[in-house]
């Protein structure tokens, strides 16, 4: 016999399986031998009291077998036969279109221009220590794309893209651990996401699909606005049908290429300012209102949303006990982004802390559909230079930034190349660099110690979604005006994050090959 039980426990019971089982004897009237086990299904924290509690879902097996099944990888057959599609980005929207692909029946081709993970490897390294940027190797391009070294945040805010728990239960399959099936903010971690995305490419290559790194994408060749292939940088050639764009919303390469061919694009508000750090130990202290988290919770996190004269200023990605990472993909500019171990044990916290963008803010740039992207880059650009052409990040410490205010000194922070001591108004668009300071006053006043000078503001932190939309048949999800052109992802304007990426790269593949 099995029965479901929902309740709230604190965290000191809710990690002890023995005391669980007893708190559920006597909750459910449940004689405590006849409990054979207890799964749990669903699980989230509750700090919204000062007594922090523990919310379970959980499935009781009452003096019955538990048998566990975790998710298994569909029933892949061979496809180096059959029809082909290519796919241009080996990133989450790209990697799970290339499955679907296959469990479709259809042969993937798979372009990235990166390098494996290993390789990838050694140009973090270079890009770390010795501010070198390889403009297609990097944390953005290369196997598993900015995905591989994103965080593994497993969680999207819209549940209408389509089904999450599939792609939940596919990663449990390729090695992840099922407690992100529990979690209510599921994670995997940047330790161990590079496993995962290699198993995902190898399991492509090994039921017939094609995976081909340091292939760059440099023409999209279309005849009466139909696709017919596309040309690489090495002067190669590979014609197809059918065409999914997964390049990510960093490559801007691409968008260029789009628009230089007059294939419609459109300029994409989006968001832009810095990414913050706090001792993690503080960020403990505010959300869980203790003076030591203690050994029961996790690394809290924390999101925040404000309005300042009317515009939005949002945290975004937050990575709790997690590291500031150089995500430059040219050189010349300073962009930030942050990430966590699977354990989120490191000592400090981070988020991007981001401005609304709108149209009438990059007016300055015309009409021209890059307008977005010309913005974001120079600011990008900008930080570049008041950093002093390196990858070193201009930086200020919090109650500093907010009074206009030149710090004296900084403290090390995770940001691996190194900051810089920067008055951020020479870095920032003015309304921008405005709505942040009052943002930050406003956050201390929701988050009672978050407004401190122990935090460092580092510029910027720009890449939060792409600045283009390529517009796309609501239906049939192919190109307004190409067919056989399926713009996908995060980079195609579709997209924001792991998990709503691989949704849609799956949509655009099950499109294609209807079609087909």
């Amino acid at each position: 016999m099995q029965k479901e039980l929902s309740i709230q426990v604190v965290p000191e019971i809710a990690a002890n399986s023995s005391a669980l089982q007893h708190f559920v004897s006597k909750h459910s009237g449940i004689p405590f031998h006849e409990i054979s086990h207890i799964e749990i299904l669903k699980r989230s924290i509750d700090a919204r009291q000062k007594s922090i509690k523990i919310n379970l879902k959980l499935l009781i097996f009452i003096q019955e077998d538990f048998i566990e099944k975790l998710p298994q990888l569909p029933n892949y057959k061979d496809v180096s036969k059959q029809d082909v599609i290519l796919i241009v980005g080996a990133g989450p929207a790209g990697l799970f279109a290339a499955l679907r692909c296959i469990e479709l029946g259809k042969k993937p081709i798979v372009i990235e221009r990166g390098k494996e993970v290993r390789a990838r490897r050694r140009d973090l390294k270079k890009l770390n220590i010795e501010h070198i940027v390889n403009e297609d190797s990097n944390y953005c391009f290369g196997e598993g794309g900015a995905g591989t070294y994103s965080d593994g945040k497993l969680y999207t805010r819209s549940k209408k893209r389509g089904d999450v728990q599939r792609i939940l239960e596919l990663f449990v399959a390729f090695g992840a651990t099922k407690e992100i099936l529990v979690e209510a903010h599921p994670h995997i971690g940047t330790n161990k996401l590079p496993a995962i995305i290699q198993d995902i490419t190898k399991t492509i290559i090994e039921f017939g699909g094609e995976v081909l790194f340091n292939s760059r994408v440099v023409d999209i060749l279309t005849l009466n606005e139909s696709i017919i292939g596309v040309a690489l940088q090495d002067g190669g050639i590979i014609n197809c049908k059918k065409l999914l764009l997964a390049t990510g919303h960093s490559a801007r390469d691409i968008f260029e290429l789009l628009y230089k061919k007059q294939i419609a694009i459109e300029a994409k508000p989006f968001a832009l300012g810095v990414r913050v750090e706090h001792p993690q130990d503080l960020i403990d202290s505010i959300q869980y209102s203790c003076d030591y988290r203690g050994a029961f919770l996790p690394p809290a996190p924390y999101s925040i949303v404000k309005q300042v004269d009317g515009r939005g200023v949002y945290s975004f990605c937050m990575c709790p006990g997690g590291i500031i990472a150089p995500c430059a993909t040219s050189p010349g500019e300073i962009v930030t982004n942050g990430w966590s171990p699977s354990k989120r044990d490191q000592a400090t916290a981070n988020s991007g802390i981001v401005v609304e963008v709108r149209p009438q803010d990059f007016k300055s740039f015309g009409n021209s559909p890059l307008a977005a992207m010309y913005f974001q880059q120079q600011v990008e650009q900008k930080a570049w230079l008041e950093g002093g052409k390196t990858q070193t990040a201009p930086a200020q410490r919090l109650v500093d930034f907010s009074s206009g205010k030149l710090s004296s000194n900084l403290p090390i922070t995770s940001y691996k190349p190194g900051v810089t001591s920067v008055e951020l108004g020479s870095v920032l668009p003015s309304f921008i660099y405005k709505t942040l300071q009052e943002g930050f006053k406003e956050f201390g006043k929701s988050m009672k110690g978050y407004f401190t000078n122990e935090a460092v503001v580092h510029a910027t932190e720009s890449r939060t979604s792409s600045p283009v939309r390529i517009p796309r048949n609501k239906d049939t999800l192919e190109h307004i005006h190409i067919k056989g052109l399926y713009p996908c992802g995060e980079g195609a304007g579709y997209a924001g994050g792991i998990i709503s990426a691989a949704i849609d790269g799956e949509k655009c593949a099950e499109q294609a090959v209807i079609s087909l």
